[in-house]
């Protein structure tokens, strides 16, 4: 197996899927997290786009953190995508789903209009009940089987574990399969590994950081 490099950021939810990519697939590897306020000159000279994840594979890198996670799946047992290709391909647009997802819950948590807060509330809200519709009887998004969806939404679910501390948003209020999920992800020792055990207080202290409209109720409540 060649040598495997993740660099990544403590907080970031893209660099976590490739993480809990690689803690599903039992992969040996290391992991490098960058201070993006202090950027080593190497990390430059490796990303294309100045972003994380990046999986240096012996001296080659792949960065984007889906092409990553089909690099991963393509290359080490056991796979997380389904072996039908049109269940491969839904799969892979519930991942995109996701991406959406977290731009807006890069929104809510930066935003300083009240306004543009409660819009992106009801974003998230009325998107988890999309989501609603379509798992099934779970635990995980597509039945019994753990999948790169499962990597996808691990991270988006563990920005709520924080926000549940500051007030109920009501974002899941008629999402009783996605609370279900969100709960067996929690437990999953992927996605709990995934980051250090200081990531809350990293998020909160990067939300304190935006004074934003989420980081004056977080004030108000601390």
């Amino acid at each position: 197996m060649p040598k495997l490099h993740l660099v990544s950021h403590e907080i970031c939810p893209y660099a976590q899927r490739a993480a809990i990519a690689l803690i599903e697939k039992n992969a040996p590897y290391e992991r490098t997290n960058i201070d993006f306020n202090n950027k080593p000159d190497w990390f430059g000279k490796i990303s294309p786009l100045g972003k994380v994840p990046l999986l240096q594979v012996d001296d080659e890198v792949i960065f984007e953190s889906a092409v990553i996670c089909e690099y991963l799946d393509e290359t080490i047992a056991p796979r997380l995508h389904p072996e039908d290709p049109l269940k491969r391909a839904q799969h892979r647009a519930w991942i995109e789903f996701g991406s959406v997802l977290l731009g807006t819950i890069w929104e809510f948590n930066t935003t300083k209009d009240a306004e543009v807060f409660e819009e992106k509330r009801k974003e998230l809200q009325s998107r988890f009940e999309m989501i609603e519709n379509v798992l099934q009887e779970g635990p995980y998004f597509a039945g019994k089987n753990f999948s790169l969806v499962d990597a996808a939404f691990g991270p988006i679910f563990r920005y709520f574990d924080v926000y549940d501390g500051i007030a109920d948003f009501g974002v899941f209020a008629n999402t009783p399969k996605v609370r279900a999920w969100r709960q067996a992800l929690a437990m999953r020792p992927s996605v709990r590994n995934a980051v250090a055990a200081d990531y809350p207080q990293k998020l909160m202290n990067f939300i304190k950081s935006r004074d934003s409209e989420l980081a004056r109720r977080m004030a108000a409540v601390a």
